[in-house]
């Protein structure tokens, strides 16, 4: 079951680019989001909705950072990058390259890293604002690092610390779920730590496995669970396979083998609650579920444990704004569309 995100990813997408308003609802439509989400205020998409979004300008643009910077990454840059790694003995080696590999194909944004005690810091470096959203740049230059590391190592790389150089925005909740760890906003730089014993890990991957990594871009890179880590994606894990038959808090926590008292004294340190996870759940189950099914509201207010139709066109309006009827007018679309063989693979 994938998450959602707010729709200040799509919003934010467009703002490097000279697209008329008829243009943009037609890419809109392509990637099945629905036009009048660009107006909501708390509306919402699912990642594969964004990564058919991202792809689509993408391929018009021949530009991997679609309007990001100054000058374009032309298609292929990423698969470049990868080959570019991929021959390092250890990850310390391919950041090297990493970092490198920036500076010589941009000259107004690259990457340094510093190694501070037990950690391994990596900063995004600004030496011009960028043309398309700053926050947005960042968040998806920062979660391009995270994927590409992640899967050279083949292990999940759970982020010890976030900082942000840029003031707490409106959609900061998401980061729970795509920069799990401690994160810090009005920084003086973006950066992300991780655990320095990482970077001897050997590069795992080959050549032969790289096409469907670059399949799969953006999308793997939004949303990876650490429920091994983070009692909050346990509890969205347990959820996603027991809501009908153990939602509750009670049921939930015995599953997890701690007391109610506890699971909700460990959700705090993470931020949270469990209603507020639970409630994210559903609103993403039930925003998947009309976009990309023909699944009737009953079945999925049914699904959902609702009592009736009502109570859950209640909930879901103040979850995002609107209406389940409302999202259902997003375009049903084949998840195939783009040719894996001709569409470029996406920063």
């Amino acid at each position: 079951m994938s998450v959602t995100v707010s729709m200040h990813f799509v919003n934010e997408l467009f703002h490097g680019l000279p697209e008329s308003e008829a243009a943009r609802e037609t890419y809109l439509a392509r990637a099945g989001i629905s036009p009048f989400l660009l107006d909501a205020p708390h509306g919402r998409v699912t990642v594969e909705q964004f990564a058919m979004l991202y792809r689509l300008l993408v391929n018009e643009y021949d530009d991997e950072t679609p309007g990001f910077f100054a000058r374009p990454l032309r298609g292929g840059t990423l698969k470049l990058l990868c080959l570019s790694v991929l021959e390092a003995p250890t990850l310390k080696v391919a950041l090297h390259r990493y970092t490198l590999f920036f500076r010589i194909v941009l000259d107004d944004f690259g990457y340094e890293y510093t190694i501070e005690g037990d950690l391994a810091r990596v900063a995004l470096v600004e030496h011009r604002p960028p043309s398309g959203s700053r926050i947005l740049v960042h968040e998806l230059m920062l979660k391009l690092f995270h994927g590409i590391s992640s899967w050279m190592i083949a292990r999940k790389i759970p982020p010890i610390m976030m900082e942000c150089a840029y003031s707490q925005p409106a959609h900061s909740a998401d980061y729970l779920y795509f920069y799990p760890g401690k994160v810090l906003f009005d920084r003086p730089e973006t950066a992300m730590y991780i655990d320095r014993a990482l970077l001897d890990q050997p590069i795992r991957q080959t050549k032969k496995h790289l096409g469907a990594f670059l399949r799969r871009a953006p999308a793997d890179w939004f949303y990876v669970s650490f429920e091994d880590r983070l009692v909050s994606h346990r509890v969205r894990e347990h959820l996603s396979r027991n809501l009908s038959s153990s939602g509750s808090v009670k049921d939930v926590a015995a599953a997890l083998h701690m007391s109610v008292r506890t699971l909700s004294r460990r959700l705090a340190a993470e931020g949270t609650h469990f209603q507020a996870v639970k409630d994210e759940f559903r609103r993403d189950f039930a925003v998947q579920a009309l976009t990309r099914t023909e699944r009737p509201l009953l079945g999925i207010s049914d699904d959902l444990g609702f009592e009736d139709l009502a109570c859950f066109s209640r909930a879901f309006k103040a979850w995002t704004g609107n209406s389940p009827a409302a999202y259902r007018r997003a375009l049903l679309l084949p998840t195939d569309w783009i040719d894996p063989g001709r569409g470029r693979a996406a920063l």
